[in-house]
Order: C-alpha cells, then structure tokens, then sequence
C-alpha cells in the first residue's frame, strides 16, 4: 500500500495566525501518526472572488485547477479555519467556491471532494474556539459531497495554548487533536 498522504489547509494568511499555529500543531502529530504531510498556504493559490460570468468568459483560473489538482494528490485533508463573523473567511469559502468548479478530463465536478476525507479544526482566542465556523465549513463541504469526519476540534483560547515548543499544553486538547488525527488517517485508509 502506499504511504498515506494528507495535505494541511490552513484557512489564514495572517501573520502569526492561530490557526497557522493549529495547522502545524497537527501536521506534526499526523507525521508522527505515519503520514506524509504537505502544509500549503492558500497565499500561493490567488483567485479572484468567485464570479459565474467571469467563469464563462475566461473559464476557471489556472490557481484553482492547480489547488484542485493538489488536493487530489492526497488521501485527505485537514482544513484549519479561523472564525469570521460565525462563519468561514472568504479566502477560504472562495477556494473552496472555484475548486468545486474543476473538472478534469473524465471525471465529474466535485470529484476530487467525493474522493477523499476531511477534516476541520479551528483556534480562536475566544471561549468557542471557532464552532460556528466548523459548523457552516461541514456544511459547505457537506454540499460539495465530501466525506467529513465526525471529530472536529474546536481549540478555545488557543492564544494561551501552547507551551514554549509550540506544542498543545492541556490534556483535553491533545486528545482532541489525537482523536481527529486518528480519525482522519482512518478514513483516508479505508479511502484509498
């Protein structure tokens, strides 16, 4: 079998990022799980706001098909989201948006979500830790008809989370990133 590969999304570009901190958090425990990472900046995939007419005149923009085409490299996906008003940032509902566009020679739209696991995760330096998010980025994946697992973590107050290593320091949030990692690598086996 061949060694399983998950890529790591995180869902900010913002220096110093909570969530950039959360995806390295897990892309180290998923490597010690056994996995191949690739950690990717949404930064290095630019696209325009999602416009149906700007899709009929110049057809989807090389970015998407190249973040497509590198989630589909991989067995699954960990998406680390922030917040933004209880939903999802727009960098990230607009990946997602021009991704769900792709279609490839012989395969349907949206395949490449049907294909693979996901994962979410958010940080915030708030009491909820990112749920409302979570819940509206399932759903949004959920419409695109890919297989999300069911733990999810929600690190609240994720400013005052980690230890001077960058590692999680509290018993709950180590079992929770455990537990979603576990999961994560578990589907995407069955997956492949």
């Amino acid at each position: 079998m061949s060694a399983l590969k998950i890529l790591v999304i995180p869902g900010s570009l913002r220096t110093g990022s909570l969530n950039a901190k959360l995806a390295a958090a897990a892309a180290q425990e998923l490597v010690r799980a056994g996995a191949e990472v690739t950690r990717i900046s949404l930064g290095d995939f630019p696209l325009p706001i999602y416009d149906g007419d700007l899709q009929t005149r110049s057809g989807v923009p090389k970015n998407a098909v190249n973040l497509k085409r590198m989630i589909g490299a991989h067995h699954g996906v960990l998406i680390v989201t922030p917040e933004y008003n209880s939903s999802l940032p727009p960098l990230l509902k607009n990946a997602i948006d021009w991704v769900s566009r792709v279609q490839d020679a012989h395969e349907t739209r949206g395949q490449v979500f049907r294909e693979r696991a996901f994962a979410i995760a958010a940080a915030s330096a708030g009491r909820l830790g990112g749920t409302r998010c979570l819940a509206a980025l399932r759903l949004v994946l959920s419409a695109c008809h890919a297989t999300v697992v069911p733990d999810q973590l929600a690190l609240s107050f994720a400013d005052q989370a980690y230890d001077d290593m960058d590692r999680l320091k509290h018993p709950g949030d180590i079992e929770a990133l455990d537990a979603m990692v576990r999961q994560l690598i578990d589907v995407s086996q069955r997956m492949m």
